[in-house]
C-alpha cells in the first residue's frame, strides 16, 4: 500500500493548503511579537524638543517669547534689546 492509494491523494488538498497557510501566519504572527517585544523593551524613547503645550503645561514667560520670536527671526537684534529692556 503507498502513499497515495488511500482516497487517491484527493483527501488532503483543501487542508494541507489550510494547514501550510495557517503555519505561514503562526510564524509571521511569532515575528512580529519577537520585533514588537524587542522595540518595547530596547532605547527609551526621544522626549519632544519643544516644550509640552496644554493645560498641565507651565506658561511661557514673556522673555521666553521674546527670545523665541528672536531666535524664529521675526525679529531684529535691536528690537529684541527694547523689548527686553521694556519688560525687565
Amino acid at each position: 500500500m503507498g502513499y497515495f492509494d488511500m482516497m487517491s491523494g484527493w483527501g488532503w488538498a483543501w487542508s494541507g493548503w489550510v494547514m501550510y497557510l495557517g503555519m505561514i501566519a503562526f510564524w509571521a504572527g511569532v515575528v512580529a511579537l519577537v520585533i514588537w517585544a524587542i522595540r518595547a523593551v530596547g532605547a527609551p524613547r526621544a522626549t519632544p524638543a519643544t516644550p509640552p503645550s496644554g493645560p498641565l503645561a507651565p506658561p511661557a514667560s514673556a522673555l521666553d517669547i521674546l527670545k523665541r520670536r528672536y531666535a524664529a527671526g521675526e525679529i531684529d537684534a535691536a528690537e529684541f534689546e527694547q523689548k527686553r529692556r521694556d519688560l525687565a
